[in-house]
């Protein structure tokens, strides 16, 4: 039996240190799994906050969803993969750029909700982008026998196919002009009149010049403007001073708890500190693999869902001393008390993941980096606290540690 619980005691040391490893230097070269692969938010690397708001009274929720799709593929094609657009309140989208020093220069490069038009040679315009209905990429045989190539696919509303069709009908062979900001985007030739409401932009596009040019035309589609309302810099030197005191501050709670668990439940408190250190490498790699971005309140996120995986062995450990003082063997009042305090431990993070989940859907920014931190630590930490401390506790008792005051029995 004692080679038993060495066995167990040696399988979570070296789980606890691979982890360990692996949250600290990754695999491969890239460092894949490691910290230093966790995307850090604005508040933390630095950059640009950026608040658009619609210029008009009412907005749907599909025009504000056309309107953050827009804002993204903009952020994309400049190579701002990092950056995250969300909807604030009922016509307000926020704009996060990580990396970037220059808020000006950023909404320059992004630009407003241009109004989109469709001009003839003569200049006078045919039909408005709010006639559009829908723009997308396609990729397809314009020709029979043809090759395939990517194409923009056009579909009008009921007005703009009457207008489309009129203004087809009149210009067969000549150019009509796709206007945005007063600059053409394309400058197709109507081959035939187009009655059904339906059109195709052809040419020498690439799979991504296609989706750009679907994209500026759905952006032109939009019945509004989208106005800055409000911009900030964040320095790159206050965000690493904000993640700098963010991890101080973590280190110093989560080992003020170890020291309390170590002198309050000896044994026990050890084996939740191991279970803590096994927490912390899972929570890392956790972060990495999902690719959370992670804020300053997504610090504190992790520093609470730690205190709920402590305050989960908590319970358990209080249950076992109640066990042994009805003079329970050590090992019946380990297994009753795991066992009874699982419904205390289930409904507490239950309750606090539900929360943490309305958090998460109804917020937006650094509080849902937050909800998104928590939940995964509550997961996390029931993990550990039910299984990985209750292996460990075996395998000290297994391995002879089986005084019953080490675990907490206090005689007289």
């Amino acid at each position: 039996m004692k080679m038993k619980g060495r066995l167990m005691l040696l399988v979570m040391l070296v789980v606890a240190i691979a982890l360990g490893a692996v949250s600290y230097y990754g695999i491969g070269e890239d460092g894949q799994m490691s910290a230093a692969q966790i995307k850090q938010g604005l508040d933390l690397s630095g950059g640009v906050d950026i608040v658009y708001e619609a210029d008009q009274a009412a907005v749907t929720e599909e025009e504000m969803a056309a309107a953050i799709s827009l804002l993204q593929g903009r952020l994309d094609w400049n190579g701002w993969t990092e950056a995250e657009v969300a909807k604030e309140g009922d016509k307000r989208i926020r704009v996060q750029i990580p990396g970037v020093e220059n808020a000006e220069e950023a909404i320059q490069q992004i630009g407003k909700t241009a109004q989109l038009s469709f001009a003839d040679e003569a200049g006078n315009v045919l039909l408005t982008g709010d006639m559009v209905r829908n723009a997308t990429k396609q990729v397809g045989a314009m020709e029979q026998n043809g090759p395939s190539a990517p194409y923009v696919a056009l579909e009008f509303n009921d007005e703009g196919k009457q207008r489309f069709a009129a203004a087809t009908a009149s210009n067969i062979g000549k150019v009509i002009y796709i206007i945005m900001d007063e600059k053409v985007i394309s400058a197709p030739v109507v081959q035939a009149a187009i009655t059904d409401g339906q059109a195709v932009i052809t040419g020498q596009f690439t799979g991504e010049g296609a989706e750009e040019l679907a994209s500026l035309i759905r952006a032109g589609s939009l019945p509004f403007n989208l106005n800055v309302i409000q911009m900030k810099n964040v320095g790159a030197r206050l965000g690493a001073d904000a993640l700098s005191a963010g991890i101080r501050a973590g280190a110093i709670g989560i080992g003020l708890v170890l020291l309390f668990m170590l002198f309050a439940y000896k044994v026990l408190g050890l084996a939740a500190d191991w279970a803590l250190l096994i927490y912390m490498g899972l929570e890392v790699i956790a972060l990495s693999v999902l690719h959370v971005t992670l804020t300053l309140p997504g610090i504190a996120g992790i520093v609470l869902s730690a205190g709920m995986a402590v305050d989960a062995n908590v319970v358990i450990f209080e249950r076992i001393k109640e066990e042994l003082l009805q003079d329970k063997t050590l090992r019946s009042a380990v297994k009753n008390g795991f066992s009874r305090a699982l419904p205390a431990i289930l409904d507490g993070n239950v309750t606090t993941l539900i929360a943490a989940g309305v958090l998460f859907f109804l917020g937006s920014g650094t509080v849902k980096g937050f909800a998104t931190t928590l939940m995964i630590g509550i997961i996390i930490s029931m993990f550990t606290a039910l299984v990985i401390t209750r292996v460990i506790v075996k395998g000290l008792i297994y391995a002879g540690v089986h005084n019953p005051k080490y675990y907490g029995l206090r005689t007289k």
